[in-house]
């Protein structure tokens, strides 16, 4: 059966709740056991396939259209409301595809820019091998793909240019997306110290 194809458009719901439990939990709620005024909530996006991700505490819902993220926004936060769970924040977003952001983040000739023009990732992803074997194996293949992965003995850090790269290859390695080297270059500017720990749990 085809699915109508309107003229899709970038948009998501972001909800920042507590921990990865906290928002693995509400995730299977949201696909299992919605409250009666969720479910007329739902009703407005009946035959809508909205994707729902996270990472970490983040949550993701993503959409076509404004409509169809305020209603899905609506609905999470009714859900929020039944549950009681507490969310830091939670937002509609637009993608930007001529600056390749979310509206919401600073502008591309912002800390990003700034940060590559010295020579840092922006953001990098943070992984943990199971053995330093492994670690190397991981190491090597993502060498393949492009990427210059930092390996200290079970860990990797592999910087990425946008939030979005590294969203993905986190969530495709199991990592942990930080700001990258963005962090140590403001440092370095703005103490005259640049800090070389980097810390995986």
């Amino acid at each position: 059966m085809a699915y109508p194809q309107p003229v899709a458009d970038d948009w998501r719901v972001r909800v920042e709740l507590p921990s990865e439990e906290s928002r693995g939990a509400f995730s299977r709620l949201l696909g299992h056991e919605l409250s009666p005024e969720g479910e007329v909530l739902a009703r407005a996006l009946e035959g809508r396939h909205l994707a729902v991700s996270g990472q970490g505490g983040s949550l993701f819902v993503y959409a076509d259209t404004s409509g169809q993220a305020e209603a899905a926004h609506a609905l999470i936060r009714s859900e929020l409301r039944h549950q009681g769970l507490g969310a830091a924040e939670s937002a509609v977003e637009h993608w930007l595809a001529g600056e390749e952001r979310w509206d919401n983040e600073p502008a591309g000739d912002g800390w990003e820019a700034e940060a590559l023009e010295h020579g840092y990732a922006p953001w990098e992803v943070r992984v943990t091998c199971d053995s330093h074997t492994g670690a190397e194996e991981l190491a090597g293949r993502l060498e393949t793909e492009g990427f210059e992965p930092v390996r200290r003995w079970r860990h990797l850090i592999v910087g990425t240019t946008t939030r979005e790269d590294a969203d993905a290859l986190a969530a495709r390695l199991d990592g942990e997306v930080e700001a990258g080297g963005a962090v140590v270059w403001d440092e370095a500017n703005d103490a005259g110290l640049v800090r070389p720990l980097v810390f995986f749990g």
